[in-house]
This record gives C-alpha cells, structure tokens and sequence, in this order.
C-alpha cells in the first residue's frame, strides 16, 4: 500500500515536471515566431514604403518602373511562420529593388529632391533600422529557446516533444553596415 502510493507520487512529479518543461518550450517558441513576425510586419511596411517610391519614380522611368513592379510581386511575403532563409532571400529583393532606385535617383536629380522621394526615403531607413531591431529581438528569443533546449534535463525530452534548436539572423558580408540613404540639400 505505501510503494503504491510513493510509486503514485512520483508518477505526478514526473508528468507534472514533463509538462512544465513542455510549457516552458511552448512559450519560448511562441516568442520566437511572434518575433519572426515583427520581423515580417516591419518588412511589410518596409516594402510599403518602397512601393510608394516606386509610384513616385513612375513619371521619371517607364522601365524601371516595371521593374520594380515584376520584382514586387515576385517576391515572397514573410510571416511568422518564416525562417532565417526566407527573410534573408526577401532582403536581397529588397536591396535589388533600392539599388535601381537609387541609380534612378542620380540619374534625375530633380526626383532626388523631390519633397515625396526624401520623405519616402526617410521612412524606408526608418523602417530599415526597426528591421534590424526586430532582427535583434527574434535572436534573443532564439537564443532563450536553444539554451532551454540545451539544458539539462530538458535536452532529454525536447526533441521527442518535437522542439528543435532554430537558426539565428547573421551579418552577411554586404548588410556589415547600415545602408546611407543620400538626401539633396
């Protein structure tokens, strides 16, 4: 009678220490795909803002236009549910598309001081910098989350339960630096 009750005691401690473990895994990688998607919404907005400088450079240049246009809708759009791979593959479009108008840009000077090109220009590096701070954020999650699952005992039980170590943003060689928008004087 009393083995069956420690045996019935230590039964409870084990699945309540399982699900407290399991819970805890949860949380950790809810807050890393709740990051991913401040990522994705500071790149929505980002894009958006790019999209309007795209209608801007309109009457400037026909085909870069359509450029910009093929571009935008090729693109994929990054959810919460995206990984490193995706938002690094959305970044590179980005850049392409920005690289184009900033050549547009020198080439008609008159665009560049544009009250609606600098205007447009300041939020695209506004949202720029929250990108980069949402970056900062989903690794810090991540790290909360791989460390968790790292340790003992939970390492013992993570994999089973189907959490897996996630993968963290990284400096590639062209974003080392924050890009500088040129403003007209």
């Amino acid at each position: 009678m009393v083995w069956g009750i420690i045996i019935g005691v230590v039964i409870v401690i084990i699945v309540v220490w399982l699900i407290a473990i399991y819970n805890q895994l949860v949380r950790l990688r809810e807050n890393v795909r709740n990051a991913m998607g401040q990522i994705a919404a500071q790149i929505e907005s980002r894009w958006d803002a790019l999209t309007n400088l795209m209608q801007a450079t309109e009457k400037y240049q026909t085909y870069e236009s359509q450029t910009f246009e093929k571009i935008v809708n090729a693109r994929q759009n990054v959810s919460e549910r995206s990984d490193v791979a995706d938002v690094n593959a959305d970044e590179q479009q980005f850049n392409r598309v920005l690289g184009v108008i900033n050549a547009l840009a020198e080439q008609y000077p008159d665009l560049k001081a544009s009250h609606v090109y600098q205007q447009t220009m300041t939020a695209v590096d506004e949202f720029e910098n929250k990108v980069r701070l949402s970056r900062m954020v989903y690794n810090d999650s991540v790290t909360k989350l791989n460390r968790s699952i790292q340790v003992f005992p939970n390492f013992m039980i993570a994999g089973s339960m189907g959490f897996n170590q996630e993968k963290y943003f990284e400096n590639t060689p062209g974003k080392q630096e924050m890009p500088q928008w040129e403003k007209s004087e």
